[in-house]
């Protein structure tokens, strides 16, 4: 395990906390000690790290890999900031694209053409782990003359199947 700045201090402040509360049960300076070395550390692994995890949306990133996006498509979202961040795609056509992502998942709608339109590809990046989540990743490709001009991430809000 890695102590970290914000583990030291969460660690610090529960073990204050059980302290000040022991010392409710028994007056016993050694007693109230004892009982907070002790359930410190259960505490915060059986009860305060699940919540940690649970309620905010971390999740790891990986570096862009072409087979990993290919095998593994409910985990893209891993990989999606390094591939905005590493303009891999900026620059490239339609075919080279295509054969670095695989073929897109939707087009995305043209209001001046009112139709799906093919300048605007669409890759399905997973569901980013978290009990409060509800919003799907997606990553939007820009295209102009053939040629990658943009990318863009943004969230569907997932439906309902009641």
């Amino acid at each position: 395990m890695i102590l970290t700045v914000p583990f030291a201090i969460i660690l610090g402040l529960l073990f204050i906390a059980l302290f000040i509360f022991s010392r409710t049960i028994d007056k016993r300076t050694w007693v109230a000690l004892a009982i907070s070395l002790v359930l410190t550390p259960i505490i915060y692994f059986y009860v305060l790290y699940p919540l940690i995890n649970i309620f905010s949306s971390y999740h790891h990133e990986k570096h862009f890999e072409a087979e990993a996006w290919e095998d593994k498509p409910a985990y893209r979202y891993e990989m999606a900031n390094d591939l905005e961040h590493s303009n891999v795609l900026l620059g490239k056509n339609k075919s080279e694209v295509t054969t670095i992502l695989g073929k897109p998942e939707w087009f995305s709608w043209n209001d001046a053409i009112k139709a799906n339109d093919s300048n605007f590809w669409n890759y399905n990046l997973g569901i980013k782990p978290g009990a409060l989540n509800t919003t799907q990743e997606c990553l939007k490709i820009t295209f102009q003359n053939n040629t990658v001009t943009g990318l863009e991430h943004y969230q569907l809000e997932l439906e309902d199947n009641e």
